[in-house]
């Protein structure tokens, strides 16, 4: 009886963990719990650019089925924002990154608190300005993959781009 009360009451830990952000162990970080891939970003592969000039990118992602990952403006100060960024020196800069508004999600143990996040496929609009010439930019997004009951730890994936600035 003991035991039974000490797993129930871990698995209570867990789940209260999870809904504060934090991230409870997982085997494979970056992974979903189901073992697929949490985030992939799809495309574009290569752009071409005006160089020197701020010029619009959409960057495609797919979250992971069952996953869901906090929007760029979570609700609670504690949870981990979804964030792109491009590396200094890569001869591309960031000017501006326009993320998707969240969808609202409950947690089944916190019906009255909503979480900012998006879940399937969603868009992140760029505006870049690179120097002339041929640049592979490994850009990079951040965020934390969470299923109904825990989250993974926070991850940050390469995103390569093949920037051509003409």
């Amino acid at each position: 009886m003991k035991s039974s009360r000490w797993v129930a009451g871990m698995a209570l830990a867990l789940l209260v963990l999870s809904a504060k952000g934090q991230a409870p162990m997982s085997d494979s970080p970056g992974r979903s719990i189901t073992g697929g891939a949490a985030v992939v970003y799809q495309y574009p592969e290569q752009v071409t650019v005006s160089a020197g000039k701020p010029s619009p990118v959409a960057l495609h992602f797919r979250i992971g089925q069952g996953l869901h990952i906090n929007s760029h403006t979570p609700r609670q100060e504690e949870l981990i924002p979804t964030t792109f960024s491009i590396p200094e020196g890569s001869g591309v800069r960031l000017v501006k990154a326009d993320y998707p508004t969240g969808n609202d999600f409950t947690l089944p143990l916190d019906p009255n608190t909503k979480l900012s996040v998006y879940t399937g496929e969603f868009t992140i609009l760029t505006r870049i300005v690179a120097e002339s010439g041929n640049h592979l930019v490994e850009a990079k997004l951040r965020y934390q993959a969470c299923d109904r009951n825990v989250c993974m730890p926070p991850k940050t994936i390469t995103v390569p781009i093949d920037v051509i600035g003409k």
